[in-house]
């Protein structure tokens, strides 16, 4: 046990600090939505029921696609573009970065991944997989939010005892939609330009996101 714990102790606490916070804030919206019930008179619900309210999807989701969004294009970026003294970029001055190695040199090696051995299309797509699983995930929360918002608005309109309803698709093309995912995406790309220009100057020793601390500002990568 105690193994797996130090070999997998960061995701396990990644992990765990997603579902407290997830559990904190589905808690919280329950009781706020709940307020907002009172508020409009109409019946309050049980927290089970509040799970599957549009009210807790859109809210979910808003954040969900922000974050896949940025971390695909996180990935993708620094595979093309550099920032000279980052720890989060390749050096500019090497010719070939271990990442750029070509896989189909490894076909034999022994405790190679399956795809790198089979070869051919299966080798192509997970020498991009990473960033398509990102790019799939955003994309799937990013329509779980329209879907989500939708229902709100919906929930919303009849409240207010108008009966102008919209589909989904209709809720995308409002400012409303627009707003809540930008506002989310412009913070999500403000954080990686923080850690990206950070990490040039600034040192976090011991962590796996920052230069040795006696390293050059000039230094590349994470050395």
């Amino acid at each position: 046990m105690g193994k797996i714990l130090r070999e997998n102790g960061l995701s396990i606490v990644l992990g765990v600090l997603f579902l407290l916070f997830l559990v904190g804030q589905a808690a919280s919206g329950y009781y706020a939505y709940n307020e907002e019930q009172q508020e409009h008179r109409q019946q309050t619900i049980e927290f089970i029921n509040y799970l599957g309210t549009s009210h807790f999807l859109e809210a979910t989701m808003e954040n969900w696609e922000s974050e896949f969004l940025q971390m695909f294009a996180f990935v993708v970026l620094t595979a093309c573009l550099f920032q000279k003294g980052s720890a989060e970029s390749k050096d500019p001055e090497e010719e070939e970065a271990d990442v750029d190695r070509d896989p189909r040199e490894a076909r034999n090696k022994k405790d190679a991944p399956w795809p790198v051995r089979k070869g051919g299309v299966v080798l192509t797509l997970y020498e991009y997989s990473l960033s398509l699983a990102f790019l799939l995930l955003f994309f799937t929360s990013f329509i779980l939010h329209a879907v989500g918002g939708a229902k709100e608005y919906n929930q919303n309109q009849l409240e207010h005892g108008s009966s102008e309803l919209i589909t989904t698709l209709q809720y995308m093309e409002t400012p409303r939609f627009w707003f809540e995912s930008l506002q989310n995406w412009q913070s999500e790309f403000l954080a990686v330009f923080a850690m990206v220009v950070l990490s040039i100057f600034l040192r976090q020793r011991g962590s796996a996101e920052s230069k040795p601390v006696d390293a050059a500002h000039s230094e590349t990568g994470k050395g």
